[in-house]
């Protein structure tokens, strides 16, 4: 069987970057793991701040953490549907970044579906429409900085 270099090469990173999301999704501890770290940077800081003002900032850079790594991924999803030709100054293609962000939004929908089955978590739509967000966000970003730069 012969592998296809060029569709491994933008297939590849994307199906390896879903593969962290699946596993980081299964983790039964995950908010505990980044408090461990978090809290106490949160104290050395800010020693007088209250602990339910850390607890709040904790809960938004978990969401931030979210929202990057889903506009990593729809960023992934636009790179391989996309796929560079011979002519890698192609326009912009709304329906190429309407499909990576239609994939983004089936990947968020079953990782919360997943998380259904791991103990200790639990599966929010909040959670989906914040991970299809930072889907909307990073290829919104690819778009303006390919506007400022001429690419399309």
């Amino acid at each position: 069987m012969q592998i296809n270099r060029p569709a491994l090469k933008f297939w590849l990173p994307l199906f390896i970057w879903m593969a962290v999301i699946f596993t980081a999704s299964s983790d039964t501890q995950s908010a505990h793991h980044s408090l461990i770290l978090f809290e106490p940077l949160l104290h050395w800081l800010f020693p007088q701040m209250p602990q339910t003002r850390i607890e709040e900032i904790h809960y938004l850079f978990r969401k931030c953490a979210h929202l990057t790594e889903f506009a990593v991924l729809a960023l992934l999803f636009w790179r391989a549907i996309r796929q560079p030709q011979k002519n890698p100054a192609r326009p912009w293609h709304w329906p190429e970044a309407g499909l990576a962000l239609a994939l983004v939004f089936l990947c968020a929908a079953s990782d919360e579906f997943h998380q259904i089955f791991v103990a200790t978590r639990t599966a929010q739509v909040s959670d989906v429409v914040v991970d299809t967000l930072g889907g909307a966000i990073g290829l919104l970003l690819l778009w303006l900085i390919g506007k400022a730069f001429k690419r399309w």
